[in-house]
């Protein structure tokens, strides 16, 4: 039999697994009277938990949005998943919450058990944080979205496309995808008729969200197969890079995400490579991490960028005698 204090607990944690408990299931579950079961509720709201009750056939238990963020109940899983989380946040790959995040792990940390602190700090120490290539995204911007997607709110916002074109957008927004390297939104776009991805870092100023929409199911089933499909569509249209690898398809591809550029198979030893041009100084940097031959085709600039960081090494190699 449970404590008080221990049943308390148990009630908050079981409560914070679902969006609803039926009464008597709740009751059941805690293996104690419905009528302990209401007193517990009560002492809970009295602390400043946010449940609501209610009666009849599908009557029962929930949390609901309070004035305040009431204390909230980890298993040791979750608990590791949110440091590592507020970790990598700490780091700045979403900007306006590197501070907050770092205040959030300390908390988290200090009220940690010995056992999960030990794993915490190992897995601390074994992320090796990279420095970020590319925009940074505003956090209240992410957070508007991600609140529009989930309460299907229409969502307008201006926007500057690939080629730097402005213009402004009222759409019905489905989820949020991170192809690492970017955030994209997938929203139907009701004056284009059809599904539109737009990369988060070129929304400009503050979305502006309106009325509920109805739903649609989400593009090709899933959401990032989706991005993925549109990316490589980008990679083909307009300015881009083709370069000659001299090595195979499927290897290359082990390497290089279809959200990065597309592959397409020559022979069994080469694969061409098509990509967007603009970032040429992050392509050079990563043609020459790639760490396998390669031609470039175009563009010509392409070529300079490259033949001029050869240059550099050199000058560099024979400073150190090399």
């Amino acid at each position: 039999m449970l404590s008080s204090s221990s049943r308390l607990l148990r009630v908050l944690s079981l409560l914070q697994t679902r969006s609803h408990w039926a009464g008597p299931e709740l009751a059941e579950r805690l293996a104690v009277h419905p009528r302990t079961l209401r007193r517990d509720i009560d002492r809970l709201r009295q602390l400043g938990y946010p449940i609501h009750a209610s009666s009849g056939v599908a009557g029962g238990y929930a949390f609901r949005a309070g004035q305040s963020l009431p204390p909230l109940l980890l298993d040791d899983e979750e608990a590791l998943a949110v440091a590592i989380a507020l970790q990598i946040a700490a780091a700045g790959t979403v900007s306006g919450v590197e501070e907050s995040s770092l205040r959030a792990l300390v908390k988290l940390e200090q009220v940690m058990p010995t056992r999960l602190r030990r794993r915490t700090h190992a897995l601390r120490s074994a992320i090796v944080p990279v420095q970020r290539i590319g925009p940074t995204i505003d956090a209240g911007v992410l957070a508007t979205l991600a609140t529009a997607c989930r309460d299907q709110l229409q969502v307008g916002f201006s926007y500057r496309d690939l080629r730097g074109q402005a213009s402004v957008r009222q759409v019905q927004p489905h989820g949020l995808v991170h192809t690492g390297n970017h955030w994209y939104l997938v929203a139907w776009d009701p004056a284009r008729d059809d599904w539109r991805t737009f990369r988060i870092d070129r929304v400009q100023g503050t979305p502006r969200t309106g009325a509920h929409f109805a739903p649609r199911p989400p593009p090709a089933g899933d959401l990032r197969a989706y991005v993925t499909g549109a990316m490589a569509g980008v990679h083909q249209q307009g300015d881009q890079a083709r370069v000659v690898l001299h090595q195979s398809r499927e290897v290359m591809a082990k390497t290089i995400p279809p959200s990065a550029a597309t592959l397409e198979a020559i022979d069994d030893t080469r694969c061409l490579m098509l990509c967007g041009t603009g970032q040429l100084d992050s392509l050079v940097y990563w043609l020459m991490a790639l760490d396998v031959d390669f031609d470039v085709l175009e563009p010509p600039v392409l070529k300079e960028r490259l033949r001029r960081a050869s240059e550099r090494v050199g000058r560099s190699l024979a400073r150190g005698g090399g």
